[in-house]
């Protein structure tokens, strides 16, 4: 998908009414330092639109960015290292699960993983939670750029065998200083919100792309 335009549209906090919304929406999960807004700065190409902090549990809200008004990047709130308290990340659980049930146009949840560790308690959590409100989540396993490429086997295999994926689960190894992964993601939020004659013209563009340059 060209990024053309792109809009933060809807807030919605804890007392908050969700939003019925015209177009497909994917959302993006992930404990609090996982660098889910910077991944989603990369997916919008802008430096700074979704906020990133050093400070855990910033973002406290769903956040709902139009992108071409024609689909929903959904943030939602990180957990498991923010500093609130226990009363506080029970409403946050509340509202996420709540989105996660009664959305019409959610496609596909997106769980974010720190690639550099074995999955936490609280990443089983979450990943548990969203197989069982009925999704199967993509795994994006974040901060590529800070292992050796010689390490990338060995720690997508602990992701996987730590969330018990199974062999066609997806996970996608994603850097967003590099920008590796970024394509493939982008493909296949494609496949979720476009229709299918869509993603088959973009598709065969690429390709075509593709054949010019190597015949340069």
């Amino acid at each position: 998908m060209v990024i053309k335009k792109v809009n933060l549209d809807i807030v919605v906090g804890v007392t908050s009414t969700l939003p019925e919304t015209p177009f497909p929406e994917v959302a993006f999960a992930g404990k609090s330092n996982v660098g889910k807004s910077s991944l989603i700065n990369a997916l919008m190409n802008r430096r700074s639109y979704a906020r990133t902090s050093s400070q855990p549990g910033k973002t406290q809200t769903i956040n709902f960015y139009n992108i071409n008004d024609s689909m929903y990047l959904v943030d939602l709130p990180g957990y498991g290292y923010a500093n609130v308290s226990p009363a506080v990340k029970a409403k946050w659980g509340k509202m996420i699960e709540k989105y996660l049930r009664k959305s019409s146009q959610l496609k596909q949840v997106f769980l974010l993983i720190d690639i550099r560790h074995d999955p936490s308690d609280n990443d089983r959590m979450m990943y548990d939670w969203i197989v069982n409100n009925g999704y199967r989540p993509v795994i994006v396993a974040t901060k590529l750029d800070k292992i050796k490429r010689s390490q990338i086997s060995k720690q997508v295999k602990a992701v996987r065998t730590g969330l018990g994926l199974r062999q066609e689960d997806i996970l996608i190894p994603f850097s967003s200083q590099t920008k590796q992964g970024l394509k493939e993601l982008w493909q296949l939020i494609d496949s979720y919100v476009l229709p299918q004659e869509e993603v088959t013209e973009e598709l065969s563009e690429e390709a075509l792309s593709g054949e010019t340059t190597d015949n340069e």
